[in-house]
Parts: structure tokens; sequence; C-alpha cells
């Protein structure tokens, strides 16, 4: 039997043993009182680790659907909402809001840097009729968290709501959504969840909501006006990816007993084991505030990006992620969210060394995973990591 690929992506990531399970179980029916009870405790289940009393609309799509859902319930064409940029999937809200008439406020933010809170405050100050401001948790394409507590104290001093994109940040960086004051949150299944893509999440607090009932914005599958009347019976107002939400009921099970911080943090622990691993072999990182769930490392000079994760995936079925965009054949990225274990990271390291050799990069051979392996073997991390 051939081994199996090991996946340092962010997105999809590896599924643990229980999920893989619950996907194969019989199917069964999404208009009965057996799924009903599942699909609640799912669903309260995402309250938890979307830390939120508000309601959730589970959508079958990817993240971009509930993006998409986000758009096109909150504002109508004309409106005028501030986008925060930084990388390929910022720019996303921006794309959105054009394909559907609305005028984006674009607070431009380089590649491998954070939003300035401030510049937040400006362009609300500048643009007081923007009725929303769209940002990302965890840039995905450069590693980036953004200070979404600093953004959404700034964004309540405003009629405007916050809307954030926590597809890949959710279950690896801090976002308590009623503690912070974000009024929308969007998630995906493929990622710090641990299922496979095909779920897509989105919570709404009531100043949201009101937006929602505003909006004359056309839209049909993605009306969220739908997904709340079917919540008060447990439900959906379309077919359900059952399996999926089977196996969501596993994988918030594996969340919630670590327990949401213990997960956080143990992602936190590897992203420390993998900057480590690069920086011993004298790679420098991408991100200048970075996020626990990826690590954006760049490609040494003289050497071709593209390279890099085409040869740990031909030479050794590891596979990490390249740059997007402008960042194309400039850097890679690891992954550590989700079911990554210490055992993965240090694999991904035995690859990379390898790659990089046939590229002819000079570095002391095992030094980076020696210094990965020296963060596991803190007796602090040993345990938290497992």
């Amino acid at each position: 039997m051939a081994r199996a690929d090991i996946l340092l992506t962010p997105g999809p990531t590896p599924l643990p043993p229980q999920v893989r399970e619950a996907l194969a179980r019989p199917i069964i029916h999404h208009r009965t009182s057996q799924y009903r009870t599942l699909f609640k405790r799912a669903l309260q289940g995402m309250q938890q680790v979307m830390e939120t009393s508000q309601p959730i609309a589970c959508l079958t799509s990817s993240g971009t659907g509930a993006m998409e859902a986000a758009v096109v319930n909150l504002l109508s064409p004309g409106d005028e909402a501030v986008v925060l940029l930084g990388g390929k999937f910022a720019e996303r809200w921006q794309g959105l809001c054009k394909a559907y008439g609305i005028t984006a406020i674009t607070v431009p933010v380089a590649y491998g840097d954070a939003v300035e809170p401030g510049a937040v405050g400006k362009a609300l100050a500048a643009h007081p009729k923007a009725k929303a401001v769209f940002a990302t948790l965890c840039e995905t394409s450069t590693g980036v968290v953004h200070d979404i507590q600093a953004i959404a104290a700034i964004t309540r001093k405003s009629p405007a709501v916050l809307v954030v994109d926590a597809i890949s940040g959710l279950v690896a960086d801090p976002c308590p959504a009623d503690a912070w004051g974000v009024d929308v949150v969007v998630t995906g299944s493929q990622k710090g969840l641990m299922l496979p893509p095909g779920l897509a999440f989105i919570s709404l607090s009531q100043r949201a909501l009101d937006l929602v009932s505003q909006s004359k914005t056309p839209r049909f599958y993605t009306d969220l006006r739908l997904y709340q009347k079917a919540l008060t019976d447990d439900d959906t107002p379309f077919t359900s990816a059952v399996s999926l939400v089977v196996a969501l009921d596993e994988a918030l099970k594996i969340v919630l007993e670590r327990g949401l911080p213990q997960t956080i943090e143990r992602c936190a622990l590897m992203a420390k084991a993998t900057r480590t691993g690069a920086e011993a072999l004298g790679l420098t990182l991408f991100a200048k505030r970075p996020s626990n769930g990826v690590t954006a490392i760049n490609a040494p000079a003289g050497i071709d990006g593209k390279q890099i994760p085409k040869l740990m995936y031909d030479r050794s079925k590891v596979m990490v992620a390249g740059g997007q965009g402008e960042m194309a054949g400039k850097l890679f990225r690891f992954a550590h969210m989700g079911y990554i274990s210490p055992e993965d990271v240090l694999a991904g390291f035995a690859a990379l060394e390898d790659a990089l050799g046939a590229l002819g990069y000079k570095f002391t051979p095992g030094s980076g995973i020696k210094a990965a392996q020296a963060v596991f073997a803190q007796p602090a991390v040993a345990g938290a990591v497992r």
C-alpha cells in the first residue's frame, strides 16, 4: 500500500480517524428528528468554537460561499463598505463587493504586514455612510493574523458592522465574536475544523440581522432569512450535507474535549516549532504578525520558491503550499492547524531539508529538524501538543 501523503497545507487539512469513521457511516435522512437532534448539537458546538450566543447558519459551500452570503445579505447595490486588504483572500472581499455593485473603500496593506487599526478609524471617519467593514482574521496567503480585537473596538464606534473572514483562523487564532463585538464571522470546514471542504458557517449579531432584513440585493440559496427561519426547527432550508454534518459533530467533540484555549495554544506551539526550525536553517519568515495556523517562509535568494513544494512532494510525499498571486515563487507556506502532530512537523522538515539540499541551498543538515524537535521536547510543550 502506498504511503499516505502528509498534508501540511492550509486547507484541506488532515482528518482525524473519528472524522473519517463518521464520514463512512450509513447516510441518514435530513428531514428526520434523528438528524435535527444531531444538527442542533453540531451548531451548538459551533457556537462554542465561534464563541457566540448568536445564531449560526450552515451552508453547503466553500468558505467563499459564506463570504458571498455576508455581502449579499448585509448590503444593497450602491452601498459603501470598507475593505481591509493585505492578501489574496482579503482581496476576495473587494471582488465580491464589485460583483454586487457595492462601493469598496479599500485600506491598502502591504503583503506581509498587518492592518493598522488606526487606518480603519480614518476610513470610517472619511466615509460615514459605510455600512460594513470587511476584515480577515488570518490572511492565508501571507500567514498574517490581523488585530481583530482592536479593529472591532474602532468599528463599534461607527454604525458599520464588522465582518470577519475566519476561514483559516478559526480554532487556530483567538476570535471570540461576542466578547470582541464582531458582528459577523464566516468560516469553512476544511481547515481548523478538520473536515473535508463543503460546509460554511456564518454567525450574525442583532445589528447584522437588522441589515439582513433591509438588504435589497437579489439572493435565493444564500438568503439568510431562510436559514434563520429554518433554525427555529433545527433545520436547513435546503438539503443539508448530511455526512459532513455528522463528521462535524465528531470533529467538534475533539476540539471541545481538549478545550478551545488548549487547541489554540497547541496550534501556537506547532507554529513555534515550525518557525524555530525554519530560522535554524537560515530561512526568514514573511509575516510580520504571524498566525498560529500558517507560517509563510521566504524562499532563499537564488532559489525558485515554486520548486520547494514540488520537490517536497515529489521526493517525500509531503505537501506544503506555495505562494499565491504576486508572491508565487517567492515564498512557501507550512500549515500547523487542526489534526497535525509533532511527527508531521518533523517529517515536514525532513522533506524540506531534502528539497533545499537538492536545490543547492547550503545549510547544516539536520539543523531544522533538531531545532523543531527541541521545542517539542520542552516539558511544558510536550504535554500540550499531544
